[in-house]
């Protein structure tokens, strides 16, 4: 197959390729900073949604905790 003077010139030449090359390097580094980011901050929801299940569950077993006490002592406390 030969190649006309407009398709040959628009052949890619070391530089460019290198240009390229240096472009996706540089494009790798930032997307491994952002999975890093993206990384910390799942984590800190995982614990935010954590302390929220476990500041339920506490406020949960106060509220039994209450109305046990209430039932005890023959309180009607309405809230």
């Amino acid at each position: 197959m030969t190649l006309t003077p407009e398709q040959f010139n628009k052949l890619a030449t070391k530089k460019d390729l290198e240009k390229v090359e240096d472009k996706v390097d540089v494009l790798a580094e930032n997307m491994s900073t952002l999975l890093t980011s993206v990384d910390g901050l799942a984590k800190k929801l995982d614990d935010i949604e954590h302390a929220f299940v476990s500041n339920q569950a506490a406020h949960d077993r106060f509220e039994n905790r209450l109305e046990r006490i209430e039932k005890h002592l023959g309180l009607k406390v309405s809230y």
